[in-house]
């Protein structure tokens, strides 16, 4: 649990504390699931967040669910905005019942700035938003419905936008866990010495989970109400590179096969966030050296 300036412990509560990034942050700084008596909350459900607000009563909530999977919001559109708006919306009328006026940490995504200018690299927290499929409208949405709550109610309300969070335990449906993976299986003999890859000649900005949970930990702390954060290296990294160093740290040799079907029109080429602004509100920068991290990824994908 967060401990507040008199050291007494705060009732934390994490949306979507059984994903990837909500298993790391609780098992690393507490907090519970928003759940009733029917288990699990989901956000599109207003009786239940309702409920199990008054039930909870929270002093720190951090809001990490969301349908989150780009393919899928251009298969249904309106499911990632039920999810990722109105939920959201749902959350914070339900806190509004109870006059929460604890820190609210709302993590959204980098994928709202869209398409990025090679003049706009590293991308700042400032810059004009281009989003481009409906996760990141859905995520632009929300975003500037939690500033509006911010200037309207007695939250503190702190916006994170993580740029490519890995590490272990990720699904497979994201490059890097299913790299590794697929290099599992061809270590183990399950499978050919053929990696099949997407377009691995675009760059991203990749952050190991365990520093991103670091910074939501002391963005609740010490994050400014109504302020966007960039959560990032700073560094350009191709997927070709990840690649090629999965491949060494597991010691083996394969072929690279592109699968068209996993290409997307339009592909941003290269993506990097500045990450100046947290590191001069609260100090944070990541810690944890990407061979660790993909180490990790691979050592996770064995055991599963």
């Amino acid at each position: 649990m967060m401990a507040s300036s008199a050291s007494e412990p705060k009732k934390l509560i994490a949306t979507g504390s059984s994903g990837f990034v909500g298993r790391h942050f609780c098992s690393l700084y507490g907090g519970v699931s928003l759940d009733d008596q029917e288990g699990v909350v989901d956000l599109r459900d207003v009786r239940r967040v309702r409920s199990a607000i008054e039930f909870a009563r929270p002093e720190v909530v951090v809001h990490l669910a969301a349908q989150s999977s780009v393919a899928a919001s251009f298969d249904d559109p309106a499911a990632t905005f039920s999810v990722n708006l109105l939920g959201t919306l749902n959350l914070l009328q339900a806190l509004s019942t109870i006059k929460f006026q604890g820190v609210f940490l709302y993590v959204g995504s980098a994928d709202v700035y869209g398409q990025i200018r090679e003049t706009e690299i590293p991308a700042r927290e400032d810059q004009l938003l281009h989003p481009r499929s409906p996760y990141a409208v859905s995520k632009v949405a929300a975003e500037a419905l939690c500033y509006q709550w911010s200037q309207t109610h007695d939250f503190r309300m702190v916006l994170a936008r993580p740029f490519n969070q890995i590490g272990p335990g990720q699904n497979i449906r994201f490059a890097v866990a299913d790299f590794a993976r697929q290099i599992v299986e061809i270590r183990r003999g399950r499978r050919p010495p053929f990696l099949v890859t997407g377009d691995i000649d675009v760059t991203r900005d990749f952050t190991d989970v365990r520093d991103a949970v670091r910074a939501y930990r002391m963005l609740l702390d010490g994050g400014q109400n109504g302020e966007i954060y960039n959560i990032c290296s700073g560094q350009e990294r191709s997927l070709r590179s990840i690649v090629e160093e999965l491949l060494r740290i597991a010691g083996i040799q394969a072929d690279l096969q592109t699968d068209t079907s996993r290409l997307r029109p339009n592909e941003q080429r290269r993506v990097a966030g500045d990450p100046d602004k947290i590191r001069s509100a609260v100090g944070w920068s990541p810690q944890i050296p990407i061979t660790k991290t993909l180490a990790d990824i691979l050592q996770a994908a064995e055991e599963n």
